[in-house]
């Protein structure tokens, strides 16, 4: 009789069976992965502290190689931005689920794992070790030489030196990995082009295997405001949250605990629930039975008086950002920006923003979606995603008289402490009803702006044809009229275009 057996594996283990869940399915995908999840490591890095990002990326390709589509590549990424504590940085990029990205405010990453994917994907695909260095100080620098022990999920460090930074503060982070750049070579710079409009006060260069260089200039001294850490709404906790923060809890009435765990809970709301569910405010939490806290989860996600989310853990681009990064990489003929009000689901807050931009050097005949979220931008699966939904069948474009072959760029930004995404891959947003109503507002906004424009600009046009008209005509009619009346001058019909002096006969 066979027997089943029964093992434990680790993070590290699942990701490096099941890689393709996190978006390394292929070399193609994968080399765009990678970039992508250490660029956006080094921009959270800046961002978070108010520095103007300065973010360099090298991919080379190793000389004497086959010519064979995948290939080995050396991938290194360096920033300004406020580096990795010495003690931390084995750990942070050499064990998944270990990070900074596990708090409620507002950052790129989500899952805390994006970096330590790729030193995983580059290491069981060219069995090299990643080098890591980084200052907090500017005045020394750490650097490690490291492996990931996948069935432990702990780094193991190689080398480890460390000397004078000399000014120099950020992280550092050189890797081999095989990818497929002819394949992904377009979605790269594609992924770029983006990054540079939603990051218009960055300075980003890109050097590919090809020596192009592609470099992103700043294009804004302003900053988006840095999130701030809020605590949990009571609308978006679960049994299992109300637990760990009653096990936490040092003593104290149940009133000082609501007042205390949950986002914008006040003395006056807390004594209304307290009302509601029948407790005494004296009680202390923790004599709450199994039933009790499942209970008392189930009321606070239905009282529905507790206060909306505020907007203090959420950093959206704002107007002058958005406008600047659109002008500056679309330079369009026309643009504008729509920014709604914060919104919540499931107790998490967020914010839609909706940019669009019109004629000028889009070249495209037809209508194009670039959707971000976090500052993020997502390049797959457009069809999937809620915007796309909210376009194709929300939308009543003939009632903007806004043809859908335009030469029109719709831009969706979704800011939130967590992000809907339906993969663990990032790139595309579910269906939300308060998502898509915000999204269908602000889209509406912004198509009510370009349709006064192409109104006006369509008068102007009228106008100017009729100028053209009597342009044309006027001096033959002048000519025909000064020889009927035998007069020697002819008139001035600048004055009937409207220049000129106010004497006809000048």
């Amino acid at each position: 009789m066979n027997k089943t057996e029964f093992q434990e594996i680790s993070p590290s283990e699942f990701f490096y069976r099941n890689r393709d869940l996190a978006g390394f399915s292929n070399p193609s995908r994968a080399l765009y992965s990678t970039i992508r999840e250490l660029v956006e490591n080094s921009l959270d890095a800046c961002d978070l502290f108010s520095i103007y990002p300065k973010v360099y990326v090298r991919l080379t390709g190793l000389e004497n190689q086959s010519k064979e589509d995948v290939k080995e590549y050396t991938l290194v990424i360096s920033d300004n931005g406020s580096g990795i504590p010495n003690e931390k940085i084995p750990l942070a990029l050499g064990k998944v689920f270990f990070g900074s990205k596990f708090k409620l405010k507002q950052s790129r990453g989500m899952f805390g794992m994006g970096g330590t994917m790729s030193m995983l994907y580059a290491q069981i695909t060219t069995n090299k070790p990643i080098t890591i260095t980084s200052s907090v100080d500017g005045k020394t620098y750490h650097r490690y030489r490291m492996i990931i022990d996948i069935e432990k999920n702990q780094p193991t460090v190689l080398d480890y030196s460390s000397g004078d930074s000399k000014g120099w503060r950020g992280t550092r982070i050189e890797l081999n990995l095989m990818g497929d750049y002819l394949r992904s070579a377009s979605r790269i710079v594609e992924y770029f082009n983006k990054i540079a409009l939603v990051t218009p006060y960055a300075e980003i260069a890109f050097l590919d295997p090809m020596d192009r260089l592609f470099v992103y200039a700043k294009g804004t001294d302003q900053m988006p405001t840095p999130p701030t850490e809020v605590l949990p709404h009571p609308l978006g906790v679960d049994v299992e949250g109300l637990r760990r923060a009653i096990r936490s809890w040092k003593g104290g009435g149940i009133r000082s605990f609501l007042i205390k765990n949950f986002h914008r809970v006040g003395p006056g709301i807390a004594d209304k629930f307290l009302e509601y569910v029948m407790i005494d405010p004296t009680r202390d939490p923790r004599t709450l039975s199994s039933e009790e806290m499942a209970s008392l989860t189930n009321s606070l996600q239905t009282f529905g008086k507790f206060l909306p989310p505020d907007g203090r853990c959420l950093s959206p681009l704002g107007r002058e950002i958005l406008l600047t990064g659109i002008n500056k990489e679309l330079n369009p003929e026309f643009a504008d920006v729509a920014i709604r009000a914060p919104a919540a689901y499931g107790g998490f807050p967020f914010v839609v923003e909706v940019g669009l931009a019109y004629g000028g050097q889009i070249k495209s005949d037809k209508l194009l979606l670039f959707r971000f979220a976090n500052r993020i931008p997502l390049l797959y699966d457009e069809g999937s995603d809620i915007a796309w939904k909210v376009l194709m069948e929300d939308i009543d474009w003939n009632h903007y008289k806004v043809p859908m072959e335009s030469p029109l760029v719709i831009i969706t930004h979704i800011c939130s402490t967590k992000i809907p995404y339906k993969t663990v891959g990032k790139e595309y947003i579910s269906d939300r009803p308060e998502i898509e109503r915000e999204l269908k507002n602000a889209i509406k906004e912004v198509l009510r702006g370009l349709s006064l424009y192409l109104g006006k600009k369509s008068s102007m046009e009228n106008i100017q044809r009729k100028y053209n008209i009597y342009a044309k005509y006027l001096p033959l009619i002048a000519q025909f009229s000064t020889s009927l009346a035998n007069r020697k001058r002819k008139p001035n019909i600048q004055l009937l275009l409207g220049e000129g002096s106010l004497d006809v006969f000048t």
